[in-house]
């Protein structure tokens, strides 16, 4: 102790970084490993839609219901207890396949188990953020922007290994090394995140209730509904997840093994949105922040979605595809500061798991709908025709901004309610994520272990 004041102690806010960005990496492991697999061995369109239909539901149920539970069990424990049960279901998918046992209803019960664990865990690490950066005593700012950054670092890399990984050894064991990152990340959150008040169960709760769980859980909605920008944030949000789920999980997979080189430029593809994604979020960063947060949004989102579906569809090389691929993820890389200012600076701290919850739920509901879409869609308007539609409904959802007037609030102007930077003082007012991982990002992130981000999470596609 110095003059009364704590000594700072960065070793919790390093460990998630840490555990962050290792479980990062993997999710990018098997958001291409996954889909690769299901083609490789069924070779069906509509079967990868329907396990990404299974492994995303669950992810839906579960950030509905999960916000007042994070608080009783704590944040500490349901983050190392979710990584390591999604560490057991995904290592069951290739031993399983290896022993010749793996039946498909089998691969769609262990991703439901995956999705389902998965969003707590994530959850329960990004409402850490603002505790953690007070307790390493650097500011609220700082410390997101770091999170965001490894997020996308990891992201990049991952993707890259990942494409290498299947042409080389195969997605079976691209599976195991994810599984892998789940159980380190597990071990460095259980070891490294000790002394945090935030991190361990809520005390002072009231006493556990069906009564106290479901007025502790409308509390979290009720609040989301009463805040007309965060509600259009996740509305908007809803329909990118929804088509990056697509995007994810089936179109590109598909066009990578029907027109291109295969897992290689897959993997090359994912890698260069997420290096544009963390070049935009260092310009935001550097430049971005000096400018109207409205209309830099809006420029970006429309830019980091619709056109990577409109270059697939309409060219059968990798070139232009790759060219898209990295502006798009430069766009969207300016996203998550933006919509993670607004969420820090509009949530108390009190509501901060209910009302992660709660958009969480919200950014993510059409993700089952969009893998089973587009994988229906491919068999029955075959691939160009499913990536003009889910791009057109992507690019009327980003149109958003420019429509509604709750969007003008972003900027801080009379009467908003996040017009304030996030507090850098202990106790300030902030707010959760969606995804894997994050800020109210889309599946792109991939929300998101964001199965990513992304998004996070609001994880929109690029952000």
């Amino acid at each position: 102790m110095d003059g009364g004041k704590k000594t700072p102690d960065r070793v919790p806010l390093v460990a998630v970084l840490a555990a962050n960005s290792i479980s990062t990496a993997g999710t990018s492991l098997t958001l291409i490993g996954v889909p690769w697999f299901v083609l490789e061995t069924t070779g069906s369109a509509g079967r990868a839609g329907i396990v990404a239909f299974c492994a995303t539901l669950p992810i839906v149920v579960s950030a509905l219901i999960g916000g007042p539970v994070i608080d009783r069990i704590g944040r500490r424990r349901v983050s190392v207890a979710s990584d390591t049960v999604c560490g057991l279901a995904v290592a069951a998918v290739p031993l399983l396949h290896y022993a010749d046992a793996l039946a498909f209803w089998m691969l769609c019960v262990l991703m439901a188990v995956n999705g389902l664990f998965h969003t707590p865990g994530n959850t329960a690490r990004y409402v850490l953020v603002p505790d953690l950066a007070e307790h390493a005593g650097t500011t609220l700012p700082r410390a997101a922007s770091l999170f965001d950054a490894v997020s996308r670092g990891a992201r990049m890399v991952g993707a890259a290994l990942a494409g290498v990984l299947i042409a080389l050894v195969g997605a079976e064991t691209v599976l195991l090394l994810d599984a892998a990152t789940f159980l380190t990340s597990a071990a460095l959150i259980a070891a490294g995140v000790r002394g945090v008040r935030a991190a361990e169960p809520f005390k002072a709760a009231a006493p556990v209730s069906l009564r106290t769980y479901k007025r502790e859980l409308r509390e979290g909605y009720a609040y989301l509904f009463g805040n007309r920008l965060l509600l259009g944030i996740v509305v908007m949000v809803l329909f990118m997840n929804g088509t990056d789920q697509g995007w994810n999980a089936v179109l590109l997979p598909v066009h990578a093994s029907a027109e291109l080189g295969g897992a290689r430029d897959l993997g090359l593809l994912t890698a260069l949105f997420g290096a544009g994604g963390l070049t935009g979020a260092l310009l935001y960063g550097a430049v971005g922040h000096r400018y109207s947060r409205r209309a830099v949004f809006s420029v970006c989102v429309v830019l980091c979605g619709a056109p990577r579906f409109l270059v697939a569809a309409l060219t059968d090389t990798t070139l232009p595809l790759a060219v898209t691929m990295a502006l798009s993820g430069v766009a969207g890389g300016v996203l998550n500061p933006i919509l993670t200012t607004v969420m820090y600076g509009s949530v108390p701290d009190a509501l901060r798991s209910r009302v992660s919850g709660a958009i969480t739920a919200g950014c993510e509901l059409a993700m089952p709908v969009g893998g089973l879409a587009a994988g229906l869609l491919v068999e029955s308007a075959g691939a160009s025709g499913a990536l003009l539609t889910m791009g057109g409904v992507y690019l009327l959802a980003t149109l958003s901004p420019l429509v509604f007037p709750a969007w003008r609030t972003m900027d801080g102007e009379p009467g908003a309610a996040v017009g304030k930077e996030p507090a850098a003082e202990p106790g300030a007012e902030t707010g959760g994520p969606v995804g894997r991982a994050g800020a109210p990002v889309s599946s792109q992130e991939p929300c998101p272990r964001d199965p990513a981000p992304a998004a996070r999470r609001p994880r929109p596609s690029g952000s």
